[in-house]
């Protein structure tokens, strides 16, 4: 079993803290008591946690996100165990993990909330983040569950290439948190190699980690998208030539036709916004599908108009999903680890800029202003 505590843990520690969700920001750095061990817990040391492009939106309330206040932000982040509860048994204090914000009620797995970002949809999920998992990432130390702890082969993911290594850095394992999303919609339609996958739109922070998630599931990617500088670099993603793209030009007709020039798809994987909920592009890719296709939604919009016709007649079967398994985290974990999910510079992937917990402001300007392709931004205590 491992020990509960072995590294020097301060008293105190350093957190963002949001006192009010009010524009300006209501947010300081202040002092509070480092949380605690206990059982079924861990604490762990942040190293990185992800900026979400509308970070700034959520956080000054432009953008209604329902979370508790006062309350510490920060959702799933890298991470070293600093103190376990004295019921761990495989993790160990020193240990390089990723933490994963999507938290599940132990005696309700309905019950569930993000950590450090939003409540969930029910009072269960509300029990949750107001009391035990109220604090999220955005600081020094983070009191977190167990099994929402992944341990990272550290010589394998950051060790040098002459020793086997694959020589990532810290930041670029950051990225975890945008491919655990795709991973997870991908996944529910049993993606395989070889297949032919619509990615729409693949110009945003989760539609390009949608396309490196499958091309490392071994897919062809074909990538839709409205911005063709920001297709371009899509495409570049693949060196190999694995990635398509196809610009959505309203035209149901003409898009069909250049989305199936090679044939027809298999899968079409969307995580539009809201905004996009009467987009052309719904009709264009599912009809660009082959008997038997499989669609995956994971976009956030009320009401959707869809071919159902078309579907009928083609036996597609549609799947939604919201976030992930653990399951799922883990098969992304060993994807990295075995070389086939490419992070960092080898991926195309960029870090536009790490960040203080004094610099949050300029963190989230960061993730706004450069939230495109391939793009993160860390805030590292």
């Amino acid at each position: 079993m491992a020990q509960e505590s072995t590294l020097a843990v301060p008293q105190m520690h350093r957190v963002l803290y949001l006192n009010s969700t009010r524009d300006p920001y209501d947010i300081s750095v202040v002092k509070q008591p480092t949380p605690q061990a206990g059982p079924g817990s861990a604490v762990i040391k942040i190293l990185g946690a992800a900026v979400l492009s509308y970070a700034r939106e959520i956080f000054s309330g432009r953008k209604p996100y329902p979370y508790p206040t006062p309350f510490v932000p920060g959702a799933s982040a890298i991470a070293r165990v600093a103190a376990v509860g004295p019921d761990a048994t495989t993790l160990e204090v020193g240990q390089l993990v990723y933490f994963d914000c999507y938290i599940h009620g132990r005696d309700d797995p309905n019950s569930l909330i993000l950590h450090g970002l939003y409540y969930g949809f029910d009072p269960g999920s509300n029990k949750l983040m107001e009391n035990e998992w109220r604090n999220g990432t955005y600081a020094e130390y983070s009191k977190v569950p167990l099994e929402n702890c992944f341990p990272l082969d550290e010589r394998r993911l950051l060790g040098d290439p002459a020793d086997g290594g694959l020589g990532y850095t810290m930041a670029d394992l950051s990225y975890f948190s945008k491919l655990a999303v795709p991973i997870g919609g991908l996944r529910n339609v049993n993606v395989r190699a070889g297949e032919k996958v619509i990615i729409a739109p693949a110009t945003g922070a989760f539609g390009s980690a949608a396309v490196l998630a499958a091309l490392a599931m071994g897919a062809q990617v074909i990538a839709v998208g409205r911005n063709l500088d920001a297709l371009k670099k899509v495409k570049s993603l693949s060196p190999e030539g694995r990635i398509r793209t196809v610009q959505i030009t309203g035209d149901v007709v003409q898009d069909v036709r250049e989305l199936t020039e090679f044939g027809p798809a298999d899968v079409f994987f969307d995580i539009s916004p809201e905004e996009a909920a009467k987009s052309t592009h719904f009709t264009s890719c599912i009809q660009a599908l082959g008997r038997g296709g499989r669609v995956s939604l994971m976009g956030t919009f009320m009401e959707l108009t869809l071919p159902i016709m078309a579907m009928f007649q083609n036996d597609i079967t549609l799947k939604c999903k919201f976030m992930y398994t653990k399951q799922d985290i883990r098969f992304m974990i060993q994807l990295a680890e075995a070389g086939y999910l490419k992070l960092g510079q080898v991926g195309g992937i960029q870090t536009a800029g790490s960040f203080s917990l004094e610099e949050f402001e300029t963190a989230f300007d960061t993730a706004a202003e450069m939230g495109g392709p391939g793009m993160q931004t860390i805030i590292a205590p």
